[in-house]
């Protein structure tokens, strides 16, 4: 098997003798043709070329930009397959026999590609080495083939792009309406994918990229070009992979499941479906689903997951209770009632299935910052652009999340660089409000994960239904509703009854009672003490809560509720009375009640309460509710009293 490696030269001697002579060096003999384009060098490069005799060479009397060039250089190959290489670029052991393997693991995989120390679209990894000699020492560890670590890409970077022949000749050549250079690999990424292949990113495979030497010297001109092609390629499909190509990384991480594990996933604006591509190639099993409004973006992601292009504010074709995850990146701010989407998302999550979000922070520094200086500026991109209808702080997210019934909420926030001035705005700003904002205004977007717990549905729906047979009058039915409430725990259900119900006072009394009846004395107290907190003067309620305490053995906690009562009925006071049929006090007064003249009666009375005088006023209490006999015995009190001042 041959490999033709096509590079574009334009000057930068150095550069393409580097890159040529690693490859000599570290490829195979026999395994490849080098074939150089070069678009009309004026620095030796044309010189230094004809020199070489295992070069096919061809020799362009103008700069004809890179996609003709390429387009020349695969035009004379004889590979089976088609390397486009910068010749920025130096290779390293293995590097193109990694490539080759990846790229023949499956009929359906149309182009490879690898990782370097400088590219876009998340292709550059972490290095530290300092010299060309530490960077193949790192490359020679680095580059182990390994089938784990291939990447699904929506599109790979033009700077080392391995193609089968086979897709050459069936989609055509580089498009060269993107002269001189930028575009031509994502239009030629999307294409090779809109014709049923698909890309790897070969992360088993690392070669060094200088970068930027083809527009390095002439920022102006690279920038023009950059956004000249971009409209072009707007014009051509519909979309821009700047922003429709995003892999959500910090999104992606959220996600808990293990990676051997089936899970269901639906992204809400999935673009061209960047984001699920990733996920795929983590979790091998996951089942892929997209919503995208953009139709043209959709039938990308459609090559590779269920998509449909529709209105996310609108009723989803889904099975309920059905996603593991549902991903809403950068989604939120762009429709008009957030808060109806998320509750109706929740009905198509599993119980426990988690919503993932990411969502920009109006109060970022650099928002208030632009506000109070009068301005309002609007961006393509990022924290606030003209699409955003709907403006979040962390305070209106959690609003909006509890709302929907989603529990377990994390937020991460992640931020940007700041300058001095910045720091001491922020510092400005915790100073009008609290030290405690201060990470809020850093913030500048918010992760989010969220549960669905379908505990707390079940919940509401059972004490809903429980709140109707009370509203029917029919306590009985009501009761036998209770039934099954085991499963939830006692802060759940309080919490619940708050949160939903009108009749709260009533339904804790019910589930007290009920509790009580059924030996469950640990769960009765809580409610009794949360509809006293509700409505100290319900009368159901201190009975209830008199009783319990009473026949719990806590008689004097019990009485102390008694005294707070405003309004005692006679259902109240009868309770009292039993109560209090036990007290050393009662029984002397009722000897007393008796016999008035029972003098061993009135001793014993006196030394009670000269013991402690603090019971005078229960003294008193008893004779209020439990005699009828008041006016005499008060009377007889309040000579005790006196008698004992003296």
């Amino acid at each position: 098997m041959k490999t033709s490696i096509v590079i574009l030269t334009y000057n930068k001697l150095d550069f393409t003798k580097q890159c040529i002579e690693s490859i000599r060096e570290y490829t195979v003999d026999g395994t490849y043709e080098l074939i150089v384009v070069d678009n009309c060098s004026n620095d030796g490069t044309v010189e230094w070329l004809k020199e070489q005799n295992d070069i096919k060479v061809i020799y362009n009397q103008e700069n004809l930009g890179f996609p003709k060039g390429c387009n020349q250089g695969i035009e004379i190959s004889t590979g089976d397959n088609i390397l486009l290489l910068n010749n920025d670029v130096i290779v390293t052991k293995n590097w193109l026999s990694n490539l080759n393997t990846a790229l023949y693991s499956s009929d359906d995989i149309g182009a490879v590609g690898p990782v370097t120390n400088s590219a876009s679209y998340y292709t550059a990894i972490s290095t530290n080495y300092k010299s060309l000699s530490e960077m193949h020492d790192f490359a020679k560890s680095f580059n182990q083939s390994n089938p784990e670590e291939w990447e699904y890409r929506l599109k790979l970077i033009g700077y080392c792009m391995l193609i089968k022949r086979e897709v050459i000749d069936k989609i055509g050549m580089l498009d060269e309406i993107f002269t001189p250079g930028n575009f031509e690999d994502d239009d030629y990424s999307f294409r090779i994918l809109q014709a049923g292949f698909k890309l790897l990113l070969c992360k088993d495979t690392f070669i060094h990229h200088y970068g930027g030497a083809s527009f390095g010297e002439n920022i102006e001109k690279y920038a023009d070009v950059l956004k000249r092609n971009g409209i072009k390629f707007e014009e051509k499909w519909g979309f821009m992979p700047s922003y429709s190509t995003y892999i959500r990384n910090e999104v992606i991480n959220l996600i808990d499941s293990p990676q051997d594990q089936p899970i269901n996933v639906l992204e809400i604006g999935c673009a061209c479906g960047g984001t699920l591509l990733k996920i795929k190639s983590k979790y091998k099993h996951a089942n892929l689903y997209g919503i995208e409004f953009n139709e043209s973006a959709s039938l990308i992601a459609s090559q590779f997951a269920d998509v449909k292009a529709q209105d996310a504010e609108k009723e989803m074709d889904y099975p309920t209770d059905y996603f593991d995850y549902i991903i809403l990146a950068d989604v939120l701010e762009h429709l008009y009632n957030p808060w109806q989407v998320m509750k109706n998302i929740r009905n198509h999550l599993k119980d426990n299935g988690k919503v993932l979000i990411s969502i920009p922070n109006v109060m970022h520094f650099s928002l208030l910052r632009s506000v109070i200086n009068g301005n309002w500026t609007y961006t393509d991109s990022g924290l606030l652009d003209r699409t955003h209808v709907r403006f979040f702080t962390l305070n209106e997210i959690n609003k909006m999340l509890t709302e929907a019934e989603y529990s377990n909420i994390e937020y991460n926030a992640t931020t940007v660089a700041k300058k001095r001035e910045d720091e001491e705005f922020i510092q400005s700003l915790t100073r009008l409000s609290a030290p405690s904002m201060e990470s809020q205004y850093n913030a500048y977007q918010y992760i989010i994960k969220a549960t669905k717990n379908d505990v707390n549905m079940k919940l509401k729906r059972k004490l809903q239904i429980i709140e109707g047979k009370l509203n029917s009058g029919d306590v009985d039915k009501a009761t036998i509703e209770l039934s099954g409430m085991e499963q939830f725990s006692s802060d759940e259900i309080i919490e619940n009854i708050c949160k939903h119900l009108k009749k709260k006072v009533e339904i804790l009394n019910l589930i007290a009672i009920n509790n009580f009846g059924q030996g469950l004395f640990d769960e009765v107290l809580p409610y009794l003490e949360k509809a006293f907190e509700l409505n100290k003067d319900d009368s159901d309620t201190l009975y209830n809560i008199i009783f319990v305490l009473n026949s719990l053995g806590e008689s004097k906690l019990a009485l102390e509720y008694f005294r707070l009562s405003k309004v005692k009925d006679q259902e109240l006071i009868s309770l009292y009375q039993g109560i209090q049929q036990h007290s050393p006090i009662y029984n002397l007064l009722m000897n007393l009640d008796e016999n008035p003249n029972d003098m061993e009666a009135k001793n014993q009375l006196v030394s009670i309460i000269r013991e402690d005088d603090s019971l005078v006023c229960e003294l008193k209490e008893i004779i209020k509710y439990c005699f009828d006999s008041k006016t005499q015995f008060l009377t007889l009190v309040d000579e005790y009293v006196m008698n004992l001042e003296q």
